[in-house]
């Protein structure tokens, strides 16, 4: 039996995910935000759950403490929390919200399991985005979005980012058994964009949404699909996927140094030793 740690866990895709990897026999810790639906998921599959809101740091580094003592292997380490948000704004950390809880709080999390991942050899999944390829404008030096802001280039952006961290911590951890990768879940029926105005909240909750966009259950079986695949083997690390297969996201992403550079002022942000 595996240990699978979810971020995200206590709806959409992360949920989903959850109960089918429980039904494969794993053992799934879940994380989540809301307490009233991580405590009731996890009465739902019988396993243990955390708390952590991606939008304050010191949660993450609770998170991490909380991970290392209670489970002495993580096989899994699925990045899958994140969302869009309305006007800009920014965390109690002082950074622009979209880009901390989709790209910082993972960044950090991973970090500081680092270790215990690579003893592992554990797989590191970050849920990512097209809309990396569709909507981000990213500049290296403004990842706070103080020139210019919307909801949906700092999503994009940020989804980038997933993408960007995903290559560079192959670079720098694949040969200590760590295995990365990204994937596009599918434009999934969730609450997603609720609270944005504009073209994103239309494509969600339009009348027609619930017919035309993927299900939970599918975006959560692609997360299934490289959590359950094996590196090297089913799928490529360092790769990004869509529909379960290698795909190119936005041309930047191929950029080494521009993964570097982000890696680096990352890790300055979140206080990482170099």
């Amino acid at each position: 039996m595996r240990t699978i740690v979810i971020t995200g866990a206590s709806d959409g895709i992360g949920a989903a995910a959850a109960r089918r990897l429980v039904g494969e026999g794993e053992r799934v810790v879940l994380v989540g935000r809301s307490s009233e639906k991580t405590q009731a998921l996890a009465a739902e599959l019988g396993m243990t759950f955390h708390l952590a809101d991606f939008a304050e740091l010191d949660q993450v580094r609770r998170l991490a403490d909380e991970l290392l003592t209670a489970y002495p292997r993580i096989d899994v380490l699925a990045n899958n929390a994140g969302g869009i948000f309305g006007p800009r704004h920014l965390t109690v950390d002082g950074f622009e919200q979209t880009f901390q809880v989709n790209h910082l709080a993972g960044f950090l999390l991973t970090n500081l399991l680092l270790d215990r991942l690579a003893d592992s050899d554990a797989s590191v999944i970050q849920t990512s985005s097209r809309a990396a390829r569709m909507f981000s404008r990213f500049d290296i030096t403004d990842l706070n979005a103080a020139k210019r802001y919307s909801g949906r280039i700092a999503y994009g952006n940020a989804k980038l980012a997933n993408v960007l961290f995903t290559r560079e911590l192959q670079h720098r951890a694949g040969d200590r058994g760590i295995s990365a990768v990204a994937f596009h879940p599918g434009v999934v029926a969730t609450q997603f964009a609720a609270n944005v105005p504009g073209p994103f909240r239309w494509i969600y909750h339009n009348p027609l949404s619930k017919r035309v966009l993927t299900t939970t259950d599918e975006g959560g079986a692609r997360l299934v699909f490289l959590a359950d695949g094996a590196p090297r083997v089913d799928w490529a690390p360092g790769g990004y996927y869509e529909s379960d297969r290698l795909t190119k996201s936005h041309p930047l992403t191929t950029d080494a140094d521009l993964a570097r550079e982000l890696w680096d002022r990352s890790a300055e942000m979140v206080a990482l030793a170099p």
